[in-house]
């Protein structure tokens, strides 16, 4: 992601703008159901340190539990392309836990932690991790063994093998992965709020959901797309700097 970019992604952004406001306009939609973008925009900027605040709540939660779920995920990938045996043990045991649904496991967590940044990292994590680790593991193995008998031949091991050919070799995967995984973690941090958090874009949601303030609820949902794109901007910067032989899309 460049400066150039920016055109391209203020486009849609416009597009979207233009065809929310014909819809209302143009089709008479009750504002129960849709208010007028710019009633929604006039919300959140009267309201501005709010919704800045229950922003930066939420980002912090979902970043940390993506980070997180991004670094277990990773060598979680490693670790199973190296240990077989390792791999049959504990990935199913992965899988099923991704059975369990996360309003299950979010009220458990809380429970636990409490209404703390920490249990709404730790849903982050949990909705993370397993796509990470999933893609790592099938970049590593998708590598030429023709490449790494190359390498072999020049005497390198194990170590090197993984640095200097799988784990390059395995980047573009893990990062579809990451990005599929941003707004996971997203998900997951507004789920946890909804366990009596006072902080937060999902706790401002749920607030204006029980108040039934239609303006309210279509402003939090206008912040937790704004900390969407956040992580989504932030796994594509990574991608660019670390992925730099790949064509910018």
């Amino acid at each position: 992601m460049s400066w150039r970019t920016l055109p391209r992604l203020a486009a849609p952004l416009l597009l979207i703008a233009l065809l929310w406001e014909g819809a209302v306009l143009g089709f008479g939609i009750s504002p129960f159901y849709l208010p007028p973008l710019r009633q929604v925009l006039g919300a959140i900027a009267a309201l501005w340190p709010a919704y800045q605040s229950a922003f930066l709540v939420t980002l912090a939660e979902a970043t940390a539990g993506f980070a997180m779920g991004a670094l277990v995920g990773i060598a979680g990938g490693i670790a199973f392309a190296h240990l077989p045996r390792l791999r049959r043990m504990v990935l199913p045991l992965f899988v099923v836990s991704q059975t369990v649904p996360v309003i299950a496991f979010g009220a458990i967590v809380v429970l636990w932690f409490g209404n703390t940044l920490a249990a709404k990292a730790a849903i982050a994590f949990y909705l993370t991790f397993f796509p990470v680790t999933v893609n790592t593991l099938a970049g590593i193995e998708a590598v030429d063994p023709r490449q790494v008998a190359l390498l072999r031949s020049f005497g390198a091991g194990s170590r090197e093998l993984l640095w200097k050919l799988r784990l390059p070799a395995a980047l573009p995967r893990i990062f579809t992965a990451l990005r599929l995984s941003a707004p996971l973690a997203l998900a997951g941090a507004i789920v946890g709020e909804w366990f009596g958090a006072t902080q937060g874009v999902g706790a401002m949601l749920l607030a204006a959901l029980f108040n039934e303030q239609v303006v309210a609820i279509w402003a939090a949902i206008l912040a937790a797309a704004a900390v969407g794109s956040a992580l989504f901007a932030l796994v594509a910067l990574a991608e660019r700097a670390l992925v730099f032989w790949r064509e910018e899309l």
